[in-house]
């Protein structure tokens, strides 16, 4: 009955041609506008560490001044960055399965050949903890273990553009590139790899492209780096000098560790505690314990990654999806109450209200299935128009369609439609035989 039931709304569809491309182009329209933010909103709030959730911890202890919160409007809130001293501390006791301190700066790099010149790499000076953390692809070789991170060995692991660069995208693992002066040894070279949003370091840019090169976080220490992203201090240091920073109070570095389960991180999150309650008796953390744990979604919430704008935009893009769906089925309505004596007659010759109902909803369902199709279409000029408008920038890498976004399009648009043409079929299912048959 279904291949009849669509052979009749093809042929209706076509009758009248005119009236079937306006609400198809109502029902494109609304899902062009609304799949469009809602492509942005939906790569902003994806977490790449979703498998990982549970185990995969930020770590916050609130060392800020006692007459002062970390954030005014948020007075309970722990800063987001730790001190050198603590992440170091932390790091040392290994009470999880794997710690990740880091901190973000630049090296210089020297290409062997003469025709690339020198240029600045992004690097993350991080422990060996980082990768078995978030799992960077490897197409060679791998991270480093904590051998080098104590010894501050000139190794290092590259991204696969830095690789196919200066190595040609061979194997380089244990050939040198040299950087600020110094040689390492690569160790690693990872395959293209791009987590929306940046986890492991969103407040850098939660948009942007992963670090180009990873090393040891002690060589940082050794050539006294500090974070080119996140610095506070809510005190004049008593010693000005990078030894003084790192025994300070002020905060630019990040901790990540990831544990068994959730009774681990409970038992995690005690030995903070502990921590902190004796960093206390040394005169440290003048604040109330206020120590968080926070897994990876609930990090990506407190930091806001997804900006309320673009919340409000999806929900005024579905308000003028709404709009055009109320357009649709005025039209649903006028074209089904015109076919009045059609139905009428098929009534009189047997047909059932059930059928009748079947019959033109699954026309509405073909209306909703074509405005889907353009709809797409829509939404990827749409996209398009956003890459080019905001070219260089988040909002460029954040406007891509995945499989998961088309699915729902044509899901949407094909129950909107069926929703939309429930109240004129209905219409259309009350039509009286009789009194149609009298008045022809």
């Amino acid at each position: 009955m279904l291949a009849y039931y669509l052979r009749l709304a093809m042929i209706s569809l076509k009758r009248n041609r005119i009236l079937t491309a306006l609400m198809v182009m109502a029902i494109a329209l609304g899902i062009g506008m609304s799949m469009t933010s809602m492509t942005v909103l939906h790569m902003m709030a994806s977490n790449p560490m979703g498998h990982k959730d549970e185990i995969v911890r930020r770590v916050q202890v609130d060392n800020w001044d006692a007459n002062n919160a970390w954030d005014d409007d948020n007075p309970g809130e722990p800063p987001d960055l730790m001190t050198y001293q603590d992440v170091r501390n932390l790091v040392a006791a290994h009470k999880a399965e794997h710690e990740a301190g880091f901190f973000p700066n630049v090296l210089p790099l020297e290409p062997p050949q003469r025709e690339i010149k020198p240029y600045m790499v992004k690097a993350l000076f991080t422990t060996n903890g980082f990768f078995p953390i978030f799992e960077p692809p490897f197409k060679y070789g791998g991270g480093w273990g904590e051998a080098e991170d104590r010894n501050a060995s000139r190794v290092a692991v590259i991204n696969a553009e830095t690789n196919e660069k200066i190595f040609g995208g061979e194997n380089s693992v244990g050939r040198k590139l040299r950087m600020g002066g110094e040689d390492y040894t690569v160790v690693g070279v990872l395959e293209k790899w791009r987590p929306s949003p940046l986890v492991y370091h969103v407040s850098g840019g939660a948009f942007d492209d992963p670090h180009e090169v990873f090393v040891p976080m002690s060589i940082g220490i050794e050539r006294e780096l500090v974070s080119t992203s996140n610095n506070s201090c809510y005190e004049d240091r008593s010693d000005p000098g990078y030894q003084g920073l790192l025994g300070s109070e002020c905060i630019w570095v990040d901790l990540w560790v990831q544990v068994k389960d959730g009774d681990d991180a409970q038992r995690y999150l005690s030995f903070l505690n502990n921590y902190v309650a004796e960093q206390k008796k040394n005169g440290r953390f003048p604040r109330p314990i206020n120590n968080k744990l926070r897994s990876v979604s609930e990090w990506l919430e407190s930091q806001r990654v997804v900006s309320r704008d673009a919340r409000t935009q999806v929900w005024l893009a579905f308000a003028f999806f709404v709009v055009c769906l109320i357009n649709t089925v005025g039209l649903l309505l006028a074209k089904f109450m015109g076919k009045a004596p059609e139905i009428g007659l098929r009534r009189a010759v047997g047909a059932s209200k059930p059928a009748v109902f079947a019959q033109y909803l699954t026309e509405a369902g073909l209306v909703g299935l074509g405005g889907g199709v353009i709809g797409l279409a829509f939404t990827g000029i749409g996209l398009l128009a956003l890459r080019k408008l905001y070219a260089g920038t988040s909002i460029e890498k954040l406007a891509q369609l995945d499989w998961t976004m088309v699915g729902l399009s044509l899901l949407i648009a094909l129950a909107a439609s069926l929703v939309a043409g429930l109240y004129p079929t209905w219409r259309a299912c009350q039509v009286q035989p009789a009194t149609q048959l009298k008045t022809q």
